[in-house]
């Protein structure tokens, strides 16, 4: 495929995911759509972190922004003329192409760091209202990491993963929902991190080849 195409085909697909990233990313802050969690302070760490705005998003939606403009810029009739006036494969200046190199990489350190906090707090799972056993205490509900904390109570509280074990989400009293709006915004998270990843690695690669090669777009 042709640097150019290729170009145009990565870039809009990096803006559709990068703004994917971010709306999931806000989403995370607003549990079933309420803000008073979030003004209480009763998100999760890694959910106030939103991995998903600087990391999978700008970092990524800056690359994409260049990687589309540059992709259209090469076409049509402008590459056309561009090719006849000696300034197509031949004599194209690599400087585009190192610069779409260049946000490429921040894209992927961007959506890599947005995989593993997101990896990260999948797995810690969400913060809630529940009800905890201590000595002394008996049962009070609190606000924490329940299966998080079941980390810390020996192997048999932690037998069966909570993302395997729905039964266990019932403990979470609010937010309403609350796990399945973490994991499910989570989850998609890491989808769209790892699809960014590959696609910024692609153009990477693509980049390097324009610096080298040139455009193709008007053979």
């Amino acid at each position: 495929m042709c640097v150019g195409k290729c170009s145009r085909i990565v870039g809009p697909c990096l803006l559709v995911l990068g703004t994917l990233s971010t709306a999931a990313s806000i989403l995370l802050l607003f549990p079933g759509g309420a803000a008073t969690y979030l003004l209480e302070g009763h998100i999760s760490g890694h959910a106030r972190a939103v991995p998903g705005l600087w990391g999978g998003g700008i970092a990524v939606l800056l690359a994409a922004t260049h990687v589309t403009a540059l992709g259209w810029q090469r076409s049509g009739r402008h590459s056309v003329s561009r090719e006849r006036a000696g300034l197509g494969r031949g004599g194209m200046r690599p400087c585009p192409a190192f610069l779409s190199v260049v946000l490429s990489k921040l894209a992927l350190l961007g959506a890599a760091a947005c995989f593993v906090l997101c990896g990260v707090g999948l797995t810690n799972g969400p913060l809630c209202l529940y009800n905890s056993s201590e000595p002394g205490l008996g049962h009070a509900a609190r606000w924490g990491y329940p299966f998080l904390d079941a980390f810390d109570q020996g192997p048999d509280a932690r037998a069966e993963n909570y993302l395997y074990n729905r039964r266990a989400w019932s403990i979470c009293l609010e937010p309403e929902g609350i796990v399945t709006w973490h994991v499910v915004l989570f989850s998609l998270l890491l989808l769209i991190s790892a699809a960014e990843m590959v696609l910024a690695l692609l153009q990477i690669l693509n980049g390097c080849l324009g610096c080298l090669c040139g455009f193709c777009d008007a053979k």
